[in-house]
């Protein structure tokens, strides 16, 4: 036992001596301790360029403390933030851009930060990631999309003249559409289960809040259909009404004007 106990401890020993030595190591390789911060910043932002992005992140890591409290520092915050969202971490590219934000208040690069943390959440491969797996992005969780909205929306207020308000303003136009879209697809699921009130419900949601997007066009329907399921007849003709004269070509009230004729020439 005794042994035993010893041996035990030796070996703890040799446990803390190797961490010391692996650290002491580690400090003695960092190559970057005799450089000066401005080769230290453009050795960052080469391997950026370059998308050896975890090493860049290193950099800008290094940077931040070297450099605290300069115009370099929070140029480094805001580059490490775009290395995060290149290599797919965007949670922790939104935690390095909300402590940008809130040490930085007056910066110059402030419409940036705001525009970046609207893109990091924006996911701009989901439309084509959609179409190929016919996955709709409207059945995705709306939280990611609310958060980008809300960070494309404090850009658009407070920087109405930054070169990055234009392309905020579409996006967010799509995350509209996609909001109200998600909307619809919970109301199609309840209607298509005979829970014509909840459907009727999420609906009337997507009509009130998102009045100036395409996917308001279906959620109407859902409303006709529904109104007519519960039996309130004049809640649903007042409802093909307003379907009828905000979208007089509605293919979903008019199916038979867009059906594809055959050629002429083609019987089959």
């Amino acid at each position: 036992m005794v042994i035993s106990y010893k041996l035990s401890a030796l070996a703890r020993c040799f446990s803390v001596a190797g961490a010391i030595l692996l650290g002491a190591c580690a400090i003695e390789n960092d190559l970057t301790k005799s450089w000066s911060v401005d080769k230290l910043y453009q050795e960052a932002k080469d391997e950026l360029a370059a998308g050896a992005y975890d090493k860049a992140i290193g950099y800008y890591e290094k940077l931040e403390g070297r450099a605290a409290g300069t115009a370099i520092a929070q140029q480094a915050q805001l580059d490490k933030a775009w290395a995060q969202y290149k290599t797919k971490e965007p949670v922790q590219a939104v935690a390095t851009l909300d402590r940008f934000i809130k040490l930085h208040p007056a910066s110059p690069a402030m419409d940036y930060a705001l525009y970046l943390k609207g893109l990091v959440n924006f996911n701009e491969d989901l439309g084509l990631f959609s179409a190929i797996t016919d996955e709709d992005v409207a059945e995705r969780d709306p939280k990611q999309a609310k958060e980008s909205f809300e960070a494309f929306r404090e850009l658009t207020l407070r920087f109405p003249n930054s070169k990055y308000t234009p392309d905020a303003k579409m996006r967010m136009a799509f995350i509209k559409n996609s909001l109200a879209r998600s909307d619809v697809y919970v109301a199609r699921y309840y209607y298509k289960r005979g829970a014509y009130v909840a459907a009727l419900n999420r609906a009337q949601a997507a009509v009130q809040e998102y009045r100036d997007v395409p996917a308001v066009e279906e959620a109407l329907f859902l409303m006709f259909q529904c109104y007519d399921k519960l039996g309130l007849d004049q809640l649903r003709d007042d409802t093909r009404r307003v379907l009828d004269s905000t979208y007089p070509n509605s293919k979903l009230l008019y199916p038979e004007r867009h059906k594809t004729k055959k050629p002429w020439w083609k019987p089959w």
